[in-house]
């Protein structure tokens, strides 16, 4: 069967659209923006915990050599598959105390991609973000 022009050009476009779709949704789950190469620890004080998708989002305050407070942001994996490891909205409230493990931003901005959480009783939680990891 022969593909007529017009249809054949709409597929062309069809699928060019779809590739460049893809190629964005790439370039949000790329890890250009962290340095992968460094793993930090931070241990905080969570002042909001946010399960929500794309990703679970954590606010909370370390302080530094000095003492002086430090406000950070850390994102973990998606709701759902933290959802699998039984976390849910109340898992994490303002004013626990958790030590994340992650990768900060290579600009110094303060935020964290998280790859692990210690609780303090000392059990690890991992694979909250395996996709940037080398």
């Amino acid at each position: 069967m022969r593909i007529k022009r017009p249809l054949g050009s709409a597929l062309l476009i069809v699928a060019a659209g779809l590739f460049l779709m893809s190629s964005s949704a790439s370039a949000h789950h790329g890890g250009a923006n962290y340095d992968t190469t460094k793993t930090v620890r931070l241990k905080g004080t969570i002042t909001e915990f946010r399960f929500i998708n794309p990703h679970v989002l954590f606010t909370f305050e370390v302080k530094d050599e000095n003492g002086e407070v430090q406000k950070w942001q850390g994102e973990a994996s998606n709701p759902l598959q933290l959802a699998r490891q039984g976390w849910n909205s109340k898992t994490f409230k303002p004013g626990d105390q958790i030590t994340f493990v992650g990768h900060a931003t290579k600009s110094g901005a303060k935020s964290l991609w998280i790859t692990s959480i210690v609780y303090p009783d000392g059990r690890e939680f991992t694979h909250l973000h395996n996709e940037y990891e080398n």
